[in-house]
């Protein structure tokens, strides 16, 4: 840092006393003093104004869009009238509006167009198109044509209809090129085939469909048939080498694959046991739990209370749950203490309910088969392989 010294005397007295001098600048303007008013000049007559701007006296008037109060002074404006004037009586009413079409001598925009343009201005050359006033006649917006025929099955649909896989399935076997229809390989999703069309499906998917196993368990009291709900864990999780059955008369060996894509093709309540079957098999699933099921199910049921004929009918055929009435079902008595019900559908908690509206209690509840497949002499949470040939 550099230090400045002044001689001593540089600087008088005199001048250190007078205050510094600021010069006004001329760009800035006075603040002590109001700014003098401005003078507009008095407006004589058109021909006035005209001589005082020469430069502007063959341009036309510009339209200020965005001041539509300006614009429409603009327009009410005529030669011979002053500024500000009224337009005269004998004007007609559109006079008074701003006026938003070409002038004359101007060179119309999009000239060269040969169609006309949808939306904008008027003023820009735009002209209102027909596109979309009348839908009846327009031909965009007419109603599809009717098929003469109805509409043709999806390959996957019709694969699952005939039982040779479920449409999951199907789809992976198409997607692979496994699919044959009337000789000819079908590897594009969503084909539609004719209903008596011939459907193959090759060796590969074959052997892929071996592989794939079912399971049957004997459920215990306190799991769930399906996901894991209010901390109670699911059967599926009892499959595991160290509860297979010692006695399964299939002799496969256990692989962890066994239990990708292994689901319950149909449920057991929570405080049932029993037969539960669990397959990676879409065909078996389908065959015991889809719409057209036919599949029959025993059951053996311990009850408490009095059961009347008139009872013991209804609960054969004449009840209903949630408003629908209730497939004709074989219910009869197997001990003084036993009911054994044959259901030929699975409605959620369904013997139970039925046998609170004959004035039954329901105290033990157990599944013994499915179709013609016997739980027999499986142990409690055991579990064994579906034997090749073995049908429901």
């Amino acid at each position: 840092m550099t230090t400045l010294k002044l001689k001593p005397g540089s600087i008088s007295s005199k001048d250190a006393s007078k205050p510094p001098v600021r010069r006004p600048d001329p760009a800035k303007r006075s603040r002590t003093t109001a700014p003098a008013p401005r003078v507009r000049p008095p407006e004589n007559s058109v021909a006035d104004t005209a001589a005082a701007k020469p430069a502007r006296a063959n341009k036309p008037e510009r339209e200020r869009s965005g001041r539509p109060e300006a614009a429409r002074r603009t327009a009410e404006r005529a030669p011979g009238d002053g500024a500000g004037r009224k337009p005269a009586a004998n004007k007609p009413p559109h006079a008074n509006k701003p006026r938003s079409i070409a002038r004359e001598g101007q060179v119309r925009q999009f000239a060269d167009r040969d169609t006309p343009r949808r939306g904008g201005k008027a003023r820009d050359g735009f002209e209102q198109g027909t596109f979309n006033q009348d839908r009846n006649t327009n031909p965009k917006f007419s109603p599809k044509p009717v098929a003469s025929q109805p509409e043709l099955p999806r390959l996957s649909k019709r694969m699952a209809e005939l039982g040779l896989c479920s449409r999951r399935e199907a789809d992976d076997f198409i997607a692979n090129g496994w699919v044959t229809v009337n000789g000819e390989v079908v590897d594009v999703l969503g084909t539609r085939v004719s209903p008596d069309a011939e459907i193959k499906v090759s060796k590969e998917a074959q052997k892929h469909q071996s592989e794939i196993v079912t399971i049957l368990l004997h459920k215990p009291v306190g799991y769930v048939s399906g996901q894991a709900e209010d901390g109670y864990e699911p059967a599926v999780v009892l499959v595991s080498p160290d509860n297979h059955w010692d006695e399964d008369p299939t002799q496969i060996v256990f692989k962890r694959g066994h239990l990708r894509g292994l689901a319950p093709a149909g449920r057991l309540d929570i405080d049932s046991t029993g037969l539960l079957v669990l397959t990676q098999d879409g065909r078996v699933a389908r065959q015991l739990i889809g719409e057209d099921s036919t599949t029959e199910k025993e059951y053996l049921v311990r009850v408490t209370g009095t059961l009347s004929e008139d009872g013991l009918k209804k609960l054969n055929f004449g009840l209903s749950l949630d408003g629908v009435k209730l497939k004709p079902a074989k219910v009869s008595w197997q001990n003084e203490d036993q009911l054994r019900f044959v259901l030929r559908e699975g409605r959620k908690r369904q013997i139970r309910r039925m046998c609170e509206l004959v004035g039954l209690t329901v105290v033990g509840l157990k599944r013994v088969r499915i179709g013609s497949v016997v739980l027999g002499k499986l142990p409690v949470g055991t579990w064994r392989y579906l034997r090749p040939g073995e049908r429901f």
